[in-house]
């Protein structure tokens, strides 16, 4: 493998890197019942393209998607704390504490907290989609209690790079 095509090309550097020191800050957004709370710790935005990073907190209750793929971006998982079942497209293994999970596009996966306790890991997606607003509106129709029809479902999916298999 080789490097990419640079990207800048300066020939000094510059003094660029942004400092996020606020590690106790409030979650970005709460997702439904489960009370998982999403840290948004850098979006595609905030990247340039280049990969959107989030903290997720899982809380004890079951929670997390279906089996499913994306075809425009890799996903990685990496286990903060707690439990987490991963799925790799063939099988479910607890992911703990230093546990990490890689997905190309188009790999079949998913993710639950099936333990009682409370979980954490770090979702990393390359490039940076704009995961923001999937996640916003997952929360909003938990929040709201409202029923999608399967057609509105799969709207949604379609619309975010979600494929449910």
């Amino acid at each position: 493998m080789s490097y990419p095509e640079p990207r800048y090309f300066g020939e000094t550097g510059e003094h660029s890197g942004v400092f996020d020191l606020s590690g106790d800050r409030q979650p970005d957004l709460t997702m439904g019942e489960g009370g998982t709370q999403v840290h948004y710790l850098a979006t595609g935005g905030s990247t340039n393209g280049a990969y959107g990073l989030y903290r997720w907190e899982m809380g004890p209750r079951p929670s997390g998607p279906g089996p499913h793929f994306h075809r425009t971006m890799t996903e990685s998982f990496y286990v903060l704390s707690g439990t987490i079942r991963l799925y790799n497209g063939d099988k479910w293994a607890d992911g703990r504490p230093g546990d990490f999970l890689f997905l190309p596009e188009g790999g079949v996966h998913s993710f639950r907290n099936e333990s009682g306790e409370p979980a954490s890991m770090l979702i990393l997606f390359t490039p940076g989609a704009p995961r923001e607003r999937y996640f916003e509106e997952l929360a909003e129709i938990a929040t709201t209690g409202r029923q999608l029809t399967p057609d509105e479902w799969t709207e949604l999916y379609l619309r975010h790079d979600q494929y449910m298999v």
